[in-house]
Order: structure tokens, then sequence, then C-alpha cells
């Protein structure tokens, strides 16, 4: 009996330190990238709140786009994992070329979708109480905005094709690597273009687009560079282009998967922008302030969000080596260290809530909501931290019935209706409304706690979707 007890105590020390080998270099990705956006958001907010507000609701219009390369990305990596836990190099292989394809696609679409769309889109968000002069010249700048960083948006597909394909193996620290030589490009462009320094243009929010832009393709040829010299380290790479088909019937099966997932992290994002069109319904200056919030919360987040994304990752190859009852027994230990990044988080953005607004050129009242946003969300964080992992923990076994009902379908029925009523039918004080609309994060929490406990989501699918044949696993040399 003993011994047996020490063989699972050690076996959960190693499920600890792996999880934490995938989880610390998303860490210090997110944690620097979002680091960094807080000085383009401090650079930018020194323009004026107008620039501040412009820039914000375009970058809503484009976290839609992210969170749907990301489902679209993440749907076919619960295939990448469980091929990585069950060593078939061919199926990883397959799943990439699907993300390469699938995500230029996707990106080309949204091109044009925001091309013609934008200035409806950014105006839907100007139509709270305020200056219309002020209203005018935020819809030019996030207009101009748009324009520049829409070129992004297939570099963006391709990066996570390639990234999300390596951190779904466990590599995580290619892309953390990647990453943080995009940022630093992203920092310097910004102090050049935004100000103008050293002879070059000040061109104010359209200079940070067009830095964010010279990024996103730095990031994409690190990875592309790195991957397709290290084949022996990423096997699936040799023979990635020869040609894009796929097993009979497999390219279906992908997509299958991803749709639903896909499909949940848009509307899931849809229904976070409706939401804030809500917030901004009740008053211009909280668009504003909400940004401030977003991002601290963003920095702030980035634990329990790697932790998250980590977990996932995690039960995905348990879940492919046939694990199937380790996996529910380790799911919640895990949880619960995701919590706790949330919870100690929480704590220190309740410490800063008072003074972060006041680094910003923006009026007092602003600041006033911004510090009460902050506070809120640091109340929240740890609810957040929860359901995080419990989407993660639940989408690693493929259930994208589960998954959506959790996530989308749970924000349209219940939050997005919550907030559209409190703006549009009541006088509640803006922060009031806030804090009721994050506090429904508590339901969440009580559902996703009965998903996770009833194990619906414990299955394997990569058995059930064989390649054509199987390679030696990759090298276990560090990348």
């Amino acid at each position: 009996m003993t011994s047996l007890m020490t063989d699972k105590k050690s076996q959960e020390r190693q499920y600890i330190k792996r999880l934490m080998m995938i989880a610390i270099p998303m860490m210090v990705q997110n944690g620097i990238s979002n680091f960094v956006n807080l000085l383009d958001n401090l650079m930018i907010g020194q323009v004026g709140t107008n620039a501040l507000s412009g820039v914000a609701i375009a970058n809503q219009l484009i976290f839609i786009f992210y969170l749907l390369i990301f489902g679209a990305t993440a749907g076919v990596g619960i295939f990448t994992a469980q091929y990585h836990g069950k060593g078939d190099t061919e199926g990883i292989r397959n799943t990439f070329r699907f993300k390469i394809v699938f995500n230029t696609i996707l990106a080309s679409i949204s091109v044009l979708v925001f091309a013609f769309c934008s200035p409806f889109l950014i105006e839907l968000f100007l139509k709270g109480e305020g200056n219309p002069a002020d209203a005018a010249e935020t819809l030019e700048i996030g207009v101009d905005y748009m324009k520049i960083i829409l070129i992004s948006l297939i570099p963006i597909g391709l990066t996570q094709a390639y990234a999300g394909t390596l951190k779904d193996l466990g590599r995580t620290k290619v892309p953390m690597v990647a990453s943080i030589c995009a940022i630093f490009v992203n920092l310097v462009g910004n102090f050049l273009l935004i100000y103008g320094y050293f002879g070059l243009p000040e061109l104010g929010a359209v200079g940070a687009a067009i830095a964010t832009v010279i990024s996103r393709f730095v990031e994409l040829g690190i990875l592309i560079v790195y991957t397709g010299k290290h084949p022996n380290l990423f096997p699936f790479i040799r023979g990635a282009f020869k040609n894009f088909r796929l097993p009979k019937g497999l390219a279906m099966k992908f997509f299958l998967k991803a749709l639903p997932l896909m499909s949940n992290e848009t509307f899931w994002s849809l229904g976070m922008t409706t939401i804030n069109q809500s917030y901004s319904y009740r008053s211009l200056d909280s668009v504003a302030a909400m940004n401030i919030e977003s991002t601290l919360w963003n920095l702030m987040g980035v634990a329990f969000i790697a932790m998250g994304e980590a977990v996932g990752i995690m039960m995905g190859h348990i879940l492919g080596a046939g694990e199937l009852k380790e996996a529910k027994k380790t799911a919640n230990k895990m949880r619960m260290v995701t919590v706790l990044c949330g919870l100690v988080f929480g704590v220190i953005m309740v410490g800063i809530s008072p003074v972060f607004p006041l680094l910003y050129n923006t009026s007092s009242y602003v600041r006033h909501l911004a510090s009460r946003f902050i506070l809120i969300a640091a109340v929240t964080m740890p609810f957040c931290a929860y359901t995080h992992a419990s989407y993660f923990i639940i989408r690693s076994g493929g259930n994208a019935f589960i998954t959506v009902l959790f996530d989308s379908v749970y924000t349209w029925a219940l939050v997005v209706p919550m907030a559209f009523c409190l703006s549009h039918f009541t006088s509640v004080p803006i922060t009031w409304m806030v804090a009721i609309v994050r506090g429904m994060e508590i339901i969440k929490c009580l559902i996703g706690y009965i998903l996770v406990r009833s194990g619906i989501w414990v299955k394997n699918i990569v058995d059930q979707a064989p390649s054509d044949k199987q390679e030696p696993a990759p090298s276990t040399e560090t990348a």
C-alpha cells in the first residue's frame, strides 16, 4: 500500500512538472506580450482619449478574428495533442496541413468582411451619450487603424498554424521566442511611428498599426525558419508541403471537430463584443475606461490563462495515450493550480486599482470608472480562472457539443441578455452593471464543476481517426 501511494504521488509530481514546463513559457510569452501591449496602450493614450477609444474599438473587432482563428486551430489541435500522446507523426503532419489551408481561407474572408464593414461596425460603439465631435474623430481614427491592421490577418492565421501545432506538442519555447522578438519589433516601431522620432513621420494610431503589421511578419518568419531547420525536433515538418492531400475522410473529421469550436470561439467573442457595446451605450467614457481595465486584466491574467491552456494540452496527451481514468483523476488537481494563479493576481489587481488609471492622459471621470472596473475584474478573476481551466478540460476530449453549451451558449443565453437589459431598460449605474454582468461567472463555475466531475469529456478521439501510417515519436530533445 505504501509503495502504491508513493508511486501515485510520484506520478502526480511528474504531471505537475510537465504542466509547468508547458505553461511557464506561455506565461512568459503572454506576460511580455501584454506588458508591451500595456506600453502601447499608454503610448496611444498619450495621444488622447479619442485615439485610445478608436484603437480599442478596432481591436475589439480584431479580437473576434483572433478567436475565430484560435477556435479553428484549437479544434484541430485536439487531434494534434492526442496524436502526440499516441506517437503518430503522420497524424500530426495532417493536422498541420489542415490548419495552414483552413486558417488562410478564414483570414482571407475576414479581410474582405472588415474591409467593407468596419466603419459600420465601429460606429455601433459610438451610440452612447457623449460629444458628437469626439464620436466622429474616434470613428475616423478607428477606421484608419483598421485599414492598416488588416494586412496582418493572413500572417496571424499562418502563425497560429505553426505556433498552435508546436504548443499542442508541448513545445512552447519556440513560439515564446518568436513572440518576444515580434513584441520587441512592435515596441520599437510604436515608439518611432506614433510620435515620429528620428525623422520619421508622426502617425499616431496609424503608426501603431504599421508597427503591429511588421511585428506579425517577423513572428511568422521566425517560426517558419526555425521549424524548417530542425526537422529532428519537429518530424511533422518533413514533407509537410509536398502536397496538401489528406487521407480520405480525415479532412472532414478535422473540419467537423474544428467547426463547433471555431463557431464557439467566434460566438463567444461576438458575445463579449456585444456586452462591451452595451456598456458603451450607457456612456462613451466607458469605452476608454474598459480599455484601461482590459489592458491590466490581460497582463494580470497571463498566469491562469496559460495554465488553463496547458491543462488542456496535458489532458489531450493523457487521453491520447489511452489513460482515461488517470485523466479524470488529474483534472481537478490541475484546475486548482489554475485557480490559485487567478487568486494571487486578483489580489495584486485590487492593490493597484486606484493608481493604475493615473498613467493615462484622460479625464478624471474615465480614471474613476477604470479604477472601479479594475476592482470588479480583480474580485472575479479566481472564478474566471476556474471556468477557464474547466473549458480546456472539457475541450480536451473533443466533446464539441458540451464545450459550445458551456461557453458561447451560456454567454448568449444568460450574460448578453443581462447586459443588454441593464443598459437599455434600467438606470443602474455603469459600475453596478459591470459588477452584475461579471458576477455571472459564479453560475458558470457551478456548471463547470458538474461537467468536469461527470467525466463526460473523457474520450480518446484519435483511435477513431487513424492516419495512414505511423512514424517514430518526435525527439525528446528540448526545443
